[in-house]
């Protein structure tokens, strides 16, 4: 017997965002990014703005931050900070050539009057902090540490729950992982290490499982507001789970913004105002 479809509610929205003005890709600091193959600017403008109007499009605010020349990679807005309860936890990045990043990103904040913690441990945002209702999942193995993870619970004040990434493929854990509502989540298990898998079978029992080509595509570099999950075009079977989950799944081509190791939830930090 096939389970019932669940009605899915939208939720409103707010999202920073950052116009790949200076896109390039000059160096490589994940396996995605490749200085051999030319990048399109233009182009990866306008997969951009397709991304942008289609949030508004959704009932969604976006508000944007100025590009900053010599940080190309600051059109990944949500390695910029994390936000939970209109409180912002600044990113401090493990690579050199992004660590001006967090600091611009927490000037933007604080030019807005956030609670505001500068980090002393790595962490790089929403990379690898995930909210769900319960907890924050946190990835660990390639950028952030676990001393961040720690930082983190003592800033929100809410459980953190440390997940271990082992493929250098999905560096982040908004890589290998996606919040779609509340509690349920969607995943690549083997992103994980068997410990994490164990953990996250546990937690999170129903979770739809996504295939290695899915996750290869980026498809769990997503976005869900509760019914609409936006993620890449390429990612056809986890679109089928998702309708059979009800919810409604919106493919996009950000393949120019792939190039840098990123797609739909790079390009989009949630700001998540006090409850």
């Amino acid at each position: 017997m096939s389970r019932p479809t669940q009605v899915r509610i939208p939720r409103t929205r707010r999202y920073l965002m950052c116009r790949p003005t200076y896109f390039e890709v000059t160096y490589s600091i994940n396996p995605w990014m490749d200085p051999a193959k030319p990048v399109d600017v233009e182009l990866a403008i306008a997969q951009w703005e397709q991304l942008r109007a289609l949030h508004q499009e959704l009932g969604h605010q976006v508000e944007l931050i100025d590009p900053l020349p010599g940080l190309p990679d600051m059109v990944y807005a949500a390695n910029g900070a994390t936000v939970v309860d209109g409180k912002v936890l600044g990113a401090r990045f493990r690579n050199a050539e992004r660590a001006a990043e967090g600091p611009a990103y927490l000037e933007w904040f604080r030019a807005r009057g956030f609670t505001d913690h500068e980090p002393v441990h790595v962490n790089e945002g929403e990379g690898d902090f995930l909210l769900t209702e319960t907890c924050v999942l946190a990835g660990r193995g390639f950028r952030s540490v676990g001393e961040g993870h720690a930082e983190a619970q003592e800033f929100f004040g809410r459980p953190v729950v440390g997940l271990e990434l082992v493929d250098p493929r999905f560096y982040h854990l908004d890589t290998a992982l996606t919040v779609l509502d509340g509690d349920e989540i969607m995943y690549y298990p083997d992103a994980f290490s068997p410990g994490s898998r164990a953990v996250l079978r546990r937690l999170f029992p129903d979770a739809v499982l996504v295939s290695e080509a899915d996750a290869e595509v980026f498809g769990l570099n997503a976005v869900s507001d509760g019914l609409h999950v936006v993620l890449p075009e390429a990612a056809t079977g986890v679109m089928a789970r998702l309708r059979e989950r009800g919810f409604q799944p919106i493919g996009l081509d950000l393949s120019e913004l792939l190039k840098g190791g990123g797609s739909v939830k790079c390009c989009t930090l949630e700001i998540r105002d006090r409850a």
